[in-house]
């Protein structure tokens, strides 16, 4: 008779929560699981989370953009990133400019990469990266206006990053 151990229990107990919450989690060789969820015809929420060697677990959104999400203790934590993600997303999902909201992170997304490309590949002027960090700033300054101007429709859990005193 097999014995499992602490932690192939807490792991299956959590994978059936996120299958309470509608998720298909798919198990990677016991290191690695993907989690996917089906909101509507056209929006799939997706997360991929590992075991690292020290025994804490890196969750990473993969859909509907890719976004590194933290480092995490246990996979209740987990569990409880994931839960309260996709309850963002589904009421996300109510307002008129969701489709404008994936369309525009994805370019941001894409920009990350594109910044990553232009420093490894070629030798960058200090004068064109203040132009870069000046960019930067005012696109901060752009989102943080919008929030001082929008209407706050999530209470469950304050933001992780989008807070009053955020800089640079």
């Amino acid at each position: 008779m097999a014995i499992m151990s602490s932690r192939l229990i807490r792991h299956q107990i959590c994978k059936e929560e996120l299958k309470k919450l509608g998720a298909k989690v798919l198990d990677i060789q016991g290191i690695m699981f993907y989690v996917k969820f089906i909101l509507n015809d056209s929006v799939k929420l997706s997360y991929i989370y590992h075991l690292n060697p020290d025994n804490t677990y890196f969750l990473e959104r993969v859909k509907p953009y890719s976004m590194a999400i933290g480092e995490y203790d246990t996979e209740e934590d987990i569990v409880d990133t994931i839960r309260v993600d996709h309850e963002q997303f589904q009421n996300a999902m109510n307002s008129k400019n969701f489709v404008s909201f994936i369309e525009i992170d994805n370019k941001i997304s894409k920009l990350v990469r594109i910044f990553e490309d232009l420093y490894l590949y070629y030798n960058i002027d200090t004068d064109d990266l203040t132009l870069l960090n000046d960019g930067v700033y005012n696109m901060l300054e752009i989102i943080k206006g919008i929030q001082s101007r929008s209407e706050r429709v999530y209470y469950k859990k304050d933001p992780d990053i989008l807070k009053d005193d955020i800089n640079f």
